[in-house]
């Protein structure tokens, strides 16, 4: 697979990690301007630039961006992983002289840059973007509804990441995620989601063969708040990526690469420019909430039943420019309910968490320590 060995030497090494902000970016839009048009799309609730890109002649006109939710930094790296491919194609001359003669890309690397500063999902003023299609009651929904309007795309990418609790098939963790967003309340499968369902099928074709028990579907229930269900009304065909989680991949590099792999089969860049199968996206199974980060399974809990399970997870914490994870109690479950990316057995015997016996829900944790097999878990 002739991608897989490009990337492996070219990807955009100077980004990496889950903290991604404009300052990160800066000096690769300077060195790609003498590629592509690089200019701003306007401005932010706090006054950052808002970056765009434009590249390619062709009559096929897609608009993409990133970073909608500021600490949703996966598909970002990603794009600059394609931007690379299409500045440096080496072996891929031919497929990227194509590419740029067939589609005009309009790229928004970063939606939400006062976001990716403070490393959350929302805004400066705390609003979710892409939940303010309708109200268009931020300057970053204004941004980007002007620059679609006036570009009148045929075909819309909106990247995000999703939280590593998602699973599939009941046991598989969700690495990279697709939706063909619904128009209306009713699900119907219309022109425009016939076309982005077409897109993403191309991308399914080259992940198969990677990671065939990784590729997930979210749930097309209708939402016109939301930006890809409102430019699918409008008839434009949106594709959502999502970013997820594989082993113990928490900086997000091995998903990145995916979602770099889903764009180039995507526009035909990979060698796998034939689809193999019409039916791959609805064959794909939905996302389901199954995972959490640690799970520690038959736990003897003081007062409970001895068939507790103790269900932790990461949260993202930003600490001197850099994410760093801190692990809390999710939640305390009578069965084994839930699947871990980490899972001990503890087989009816005791822990101490943080060297106490005492748990409750959202107890930040330092340290699990086996009590049975005097044994140091984390």
């Amino acid at each position: 697979m002739k991608i897989i060995d490009w990337y492996k030497d070219n990807f955009e090494a100077s980004l990496s990690g889950r903290y991604l902000t404009l300052n990160h970016i800066e000096n690769l839009l300077d060195s790609y301007s003498t590629f592509f048009d690089i200019n701003v799309a306007g401005t932010s609730e706090n006054d950052f630039k808002i970056p765009i890109i434009r590249l390619g002649t062709g009559t096929k006109k897609v608009l993409v961006w990133s970073q909608m939710h500021g600490n949703e930094s996966t598909t970002t790296k990603a794009i600059f992983d394609f931007l690379k491919l299409i500045s440096y194609p080496g072996i891929f001359l031919k497929e990227v002289e194509i590419f740029l003669k067939s589609y005009s890309f309009t790229i928004i690397p970063i939606l939400n840059p006062d976001g990716a500063k403070l490393n959350t999902r929302e805004n400066a003023n705390e609003v979710d973007l892409n939940r303010d299609a309708k109200n268009l009651s931020q300057k970053e929904s204004r941004v980007l509804r002007k620059v679609f309007e006036e570009l009148k795309p045929d075909l819309c990418l909106n990247m995000h990441d999703q939280r590593s609790i998602f699973g599939l098939n009941g046991k598989f963790p969700a690495t990279i995620s697709f939706l063909a967003p619904a128009a209306n309340k009713k699900r119907t499968i219309t022109p425009a989601r016939v076309t982005a369902i077409s897109y993403i099928n191309r991308s399914i074709d080259l992940l198969v063969e990677l990671i065939p028990d990784n590729i997930g579907r979210f749930d097309d229930g209708y939402n016109d708040n939301c930006v890809g269900d409102f430019f699918t009304t409008a008839g434009v065909p949106t594709i959502l990526f999502e970013a997820g989680h594989i082993n113990d991949d928490y900086e997000r590099e091995v998903s990145r690469s995916y979602i770099f792999y889903a764009l180039a089969a995507m526009f035909n860049i990979s060698h796998f420019s034939e689809v193999k199968s019409k039916e791959h996206y609805f064959k794909i199974p939905e996302n389901e909430k199954i995972f959490n980060d640690v799970v520690l399974n038959n736990v003897y809990i003081s007062n409970e039943k001895p068939s507790s399970q103790i269900c932790l997870q990461y949260r993202e914490v930003l600490t001197r420019g850099k994410v760093t994870f801190e692990l809390v109690i999710d939640s305390i479950n009578e069965k084994n309910e839930k699947l871990g990316h980490q899972t001990f057995n503890l087989e009816g015997g005791s822990v101490l968490i943080n060297s106490q016996e005492k748990l409750h829900i959202g107890k930040k944790v330092t340290s699990i320590f086996d009590k049975r097999n005097n044994l140091m878990l984390i």
